[in-house]
């Protein structure tokens, strides 16, 4: 199974606010990389490279047709981790971290089941040019998946019911 093969509930990134700092980055790059090759200067170069760097790797915030994070009748899946055995999951919760001036919402998959065991689909070797982008996922040391739901279209709330509501259906 693949990552387009999915089905089912799923949720990808929201356009609002998440587009225009990519396209200002690659802006900022390509005329930073144009002042360097015109005045032959290192110190362009650099900041051009620094901001491609950036705008590559927000670059999936731009998929806004690719689903980042869902459900199906097999479990949960998120894109660049796999597909997740509804059996396999402890808890899903949804957390809110205060960070900076905002609160950030993030979505806790508890694991009761090691990582490679817990996976119906693993997806989580990419190629080499994706590998370089921003994952929308990370692990914590109690074996738990922590998503970030704040680039999202849909409301975390929305998400975090749904998911339960799925999780409870398909465990019954």
């Amino acid at each position: 199974m693949e990552e387009k093969d999915a089905g089912g509930f799923s949720v990808s990134y929201g356009q609002e606010d998440s587009e225009f700092p990519v396209y200002a980055m690659a802006v900022l790059a390509a005329g930073c990389l144009a002042a360097g090759w015109f005045t032959a200067l290192t110190i362009w170069f650099a900041l051009g490279i620094v901001a491609a760097g950036f705008a590559y790797y927000n670059l999936p915030l731009l998929e806004t047709k690719r689903p980042v994070i869902g459900a199906n009748q097999y479990g949960v899946f998120v894109q660049s981790f796999g597909l997740i055995r509804w059996r396999a999951i402890d808890r899903i919760e949804l957390v809110a971290i205060a960070e900076r001036m905002a609160t950030v919402h993030e979505l806790q998959i508890a694991l009761n089941a090691p990582v490679t065991s817990a996976l119906v689909a693993d997806w989580r070797k990419q190629p080499l040019y994706r590998s370089l982008m921003r994952l929308p996922w990370s692990m914590s040391y109690d074996n738990k998946v922590r998503v970030r739901l704040a680039q999202f279209g849909t409301p975390p709330e929305e998400i975090h019911r749904t998911l339960l509501r799925m999780l409870r259906y398909f465990r019954s």
